[in-house]
């Protein structure tokens, strides 16, 4: 199966997802009174660099919570190994689960198969981010067919402090279409 690249600008497809702790998450959809929300996809446990950058994220997320970006982190990991790799992290943003091949394609994700049996059991997203504007629209994202190929979280948050500032009117780019 492949997956079809989300366009800079389009419409954010909504998807639901287990949420650690219970209940669900709505990537897309930002919660406690923020306007925007920023998803980061991760390889899964079996990952110790995702393990680094959502522990950089949770020291950030204060940042990223003041300018009204809700953050949610999710992978296809079970509940079991979600929560077992959340406790290295200790994470203050929520955090989804049990994300499905279907829904890694539709976001277009890059997805592997594990190397082996001790790695993972099951297939598993590369890394991306997408940021959705108020609007439901794709204002920034980033996706990697590599764990060690990732945004720098301090000039991620840097550059969406310039975007969400309206003295500055920054538009979505990359929105010209052939």
């Amino acid at each position: 199966m492949t997956s079809q690249k989300l366009s800079a600008g389009s419409e954010y497809p909504a998807l639901t997802v287990p949420q650690l702790g219970g209940g669900t998450c709505v990537l897309g959809t930002p919660a406690d009174g923020h306007d925007w929300q920023m998803v980061v996809v991760y390889r899964g446990k079996h990952c110790p660099m995702c393990t680094s950058y959502l522990k950089e994220l949770n020291t950030l997320l204060s940042e990223f919570n003041g300018l009204g970006i809700d953050v949610v982190a999710v992978s296809a990991d079970t509940a079991e190994k979600a929560a077992d790799q959340m406790a290295l992290v200790r994470p203050n943003f929520r955090v989804g689960y049990d994300m499905t091949v279907e829904q890694m394609h539709r976001l277009g994700l890059y997805v592997s198969h594990p190397r082996s049996a001790q790695e993972t059991d099951r297939p598993f997203a590369e890394p991306g981010i997408f940021v959705i504007n108020a609007d439901g629209k794709l204002q920034v994202t980033d996706i990697s067919n590599a764990p060690f190929v990732r945004p720098d979280l301090k000039t991620l948050l840097g550059g969406l402090r310039f975007i969400r500032n309206p003295e500055n009117n920054y538009p979505i780019r990359g929105t010209l279409r052939a």
